[in-house]
């Protein structure tokens, strides 16, 4: 009677442990067929299916998988975030470099075509105008 329950209770313990052994590993980790595969073994060969697993399916040399439990990450804590963050005020810096150079690019320009331009000339004409000596007569 007691030798009954004793196998039955190691029969329960190497099926549970099995089971639980089975769904906790990485899918791309089980060898000889899928996962759902290895599942739908175990709950119809109990302990056959947790001997072959065992033996066959789970990866040598790793510890079973551990649970992950993914939680919110507050944006000052999440790396990727803040890797983010810093990218977007490094573009905005040189965004704002770039736009103050033309400002002083164009101002220059600006200056040297007030300095430079012939009398009377609106910007944008064209200068030396004159005739086909190249002198600036007025006719």
């Amino acid at each position: 009677m007691l030798l009954r329950v004793v196998v039955a209770v190691a029969v329960l313990v190497v099926f549970v442990y099995g089971l639980i052994d089975v769904i906790r590993t990485d899918p791309r980790q089980t060898k000889g067929i899928s996962k759902p595969a290895w599942i739908v073994v175990q709950i119809v060969l109990p302990v056959i299916g947790a001997i072959l697993w065992f033996l066959i399916g789970r990866p040598r040399g790793t510890a079973p998988a551990r649970a992950t439990y993914s939680h919110t990450i507050a944006p000052d804590d999440d790396p990727d975030f803040l890797r983010n963050l810093e990218l977007r005020r490094r573009n905005q810096a040189e965004a704002d470099r770039l736009k103050k150079l033309k400002a002083e690019l164009d101002a220059k320009e600006r200056s040297i075509d007030d300095g430079k331009g012939t009398h009377g000339s609106e910007p944008g004409e064209a200068r030396g105008s004159g005739d086909a000596q190249g002198t600036d007569e007025v006719k």
